[in-house]
Formats: structure tokens, sequence, C-alpha cells
């Protein structure tokens, strides 16, 4: 379980978090249109879970 919290807590999930509260913020703000938190959004998430697949295809494979 530490070590599910330890990978949780590194630099690109901070990142994420952190885009992800101030888009929504911003959003419900009215700051930025939905059109654009979705742009946005889909591209943090889908770079964060692309990454994290990846990291763990190459654990699996042993590189």
């Amino acid at each position: 379980m530490r070590e599910k919290l330890m990978r949780l807590i590194d630099v690109k999930s901070i990142v994420t978090i952190t885009l992800t509260i101030a888009f929504v913020v911003l959003s419900c703000c009215g700051t930025i249109s939905p059109e654009q938190f979705q742009t946005v959004f889909t591209t943090v998430i889908s770079f964060y879970f692309g990454t994290q697949y990846r990291k763990g295809e190459e654990i699996k494979k042993g590189e």
C-alpha cells in the first residue's frame, strides 16, 4: 500500500492533479469555455495514463 502511495506522489502525478484542479476552477468561474477545458484536460489525462501504461509494460518486459 505504501509503495502505491509513493508512486502516486511523483512529479507527473502532482502536475496532473494540479492542472486538473486549476482547470476545473477556471471552468467553473467561467474564465475558460467548456471546450477549452475538455481539450486541455483530455490531453493531460491522456499523457498521464499513456506514460503510466508504458511504464507498466516496461516493468512486465523486464526492461
